[in-house]
């Protein structure tokens, strides 16, 4: 029970971090690989809830925090306009987080982008909570496998932050700044990809 909990919190605050954190599918990997699991499924569980969880207060975060005190009423109004395109499209959306669930890409900076459009979050749960539990129990069961047929140092288990991990963090921080950039009033009614002008993004000096 206390492994459990354990894990929960864990997986609830990496879910929480918007930037630089590691991989939440490392966790399951590195029990995998450093534990015998006797019940992956009940692990993966519990670590899809805490995941969940952790990136719909994400999302209310930046919803609260980004749209509300950073962004301007224009920016504010552009993205609107995601909101209007996708209502009524929840095979899409569905679609869209259960695929990235599925995959091994990380989430927060689709749940930020998604918490700046106001679309309901209860749309996402149940995909994101699907597809995690489902790859939570892919990483937890191979590498019980491969720690089984080979030896691994505990010092190269969870060595992720690397070079090609810090960039590729910086550049997804910079797809979402395009993300509130992008004139989607233009893209859903006119076919068009353009990028509103710099300045209205965040509100002026008051």
């Amino acid at each position: 029970m206390n492994l459990l909990i354990l894990l929960f919190l864990v997986i609830f605050f990496l879910n929480l971090i918007p930037a630089f954190a590691p991989p939440t599918w490392m966790v399951f990997s590195y029990l995998g690989l450093r534990y015998q699991i006797a019940n992956v499924a009940i692990l993966a569980v519990v670590g899809a809830s805490a995941a969940t969880l952790g990136r719909l207060t994400l999302a209310k975060l930046s919803r609260v925090i980004i749209r509300q005190k950073i962004l301007s009423e224009q920016t504010k109004q552009n993205i609107d306009a995601i909101r209007e395109g996708l209502q009524g499209k929840r095979k899409l959306t569905f679609g869209i987080f259960l695929f990235y669930a599925f995959s091994p890409l990380p989430s927060n900076y689709l749940f930020l982008a998604y918490g700046l459009t106001t679309l309901e979050l209860r749309l996402i749960a149940v995909p994101f909570f699907l597809g995690r539990t489902v790859s939570y129990s892919f990483w937890g069961l191979t590498s019980s496998a491969v720690a089984s047929k080979l030896s691994i140092g505990q010092g190269n288990t969870l060595s992720y932050l690397t070079g090609y991990f810090i960039a590729t963090q910086i550049l997804l921080l910079y797809v979402v700044y395009l993300f509130t950039r992008v004139d989607w009033r233009a893209l859903f009614n006119e076919k068009k990809l353009k990028l509103i002008p710099r300045k209205p993004i965040f509100p002026g000096p008051t």
